[in-house]
């Protein structure tokens, strides 16, 4: 009984890796090639695999990119609540989302480029991903917001809900600044001008 727990989750093991894999070789070639311009075999090259293979664990190049973004969205909404849960105050825990989405795309170029131009190539893309975990992120900071409205730490006129977009704009912003720009630096101390400039506005007085 115990040899056959061992075999399945070895089993288990090997697919996650194999899907691990294949996401990996994804982001990679989706931000060097662009989505509409990579092939499958493109994917399955850069994986080191066969290209049926990949057929093995996605259905297609959409499901694909699709994976990417719902991976990378809970990795990161996970990543957040864990830390959020040990952080006193609303301001802090804005400020520490702030911080952990610029680290996180700033480590990874790559899917920052997949973020941040490859999921907007479509309005069809962008509609069902802003439906997915997007918005789940974004009640994340929604509800951090609420939360200071209600101890009086953030202005009691305005929405929380805009306030949630304009942050999030910002940081996006930020992003698409730092993949485009010739130079080169590092984009996670972003962090602290955005929150300067939304914090001046949002603070109760």
């Amino acid at each position: 009984m115990a040899r056959g727990s061992r075999t399945a989750s070895a089993a288990k093991s090997t697919v996650s890796d194999k899907r691990e894999a294949i996401l990996r070789a994804a982001t990679q070639v989706f931000a060097r090639k662009g989505f509409f311009n990579s092939k499958v075999s493109d994917i399955a090259a850069e994986a080191g695999i066969a290209d049926g293979t990949v057929y093995l664990y996605f259905k297609s190049k959409d499901e694909i990119l699709r994976s990417i973004f719902d991976r990378a969205m809970a990795d990161f909404i996970g990543e957040g609540k864990r830390e959020l849960s040990s952080i006193e105050g609303s301001v802090e825990r804005l400020s520490r989302i702030a911080q952990m989405h610029l680290e996180r795309l700033g480590a990874d170029r790559d899917l920052a480029i997949v973020f941040q131009v490859e999921l907007r190539g479509s309005t069809k893309f962008m509609q069902e991903f802003s439906a997915a975990g997007f918005a789940e992120y974004l009640d994340i900071i929604k509800s951090t917001i609420e939360e200071g409205q209600k101890l009086g730490e953030f202005r009691s006129d305005i929405k929380a809900i805009t306030c949630a977009k304009v942050l999030y704009g910002a940081l996006d912003e930020m992003v698409t600044n730092w993949i485009l720009s010739p130079r080169s630096y590092p984009l996670a101390p972003m962090a602290a001008e955005v929150m300067k400039i939304f914090l001046g506005g949002t603070l109760a007085r």
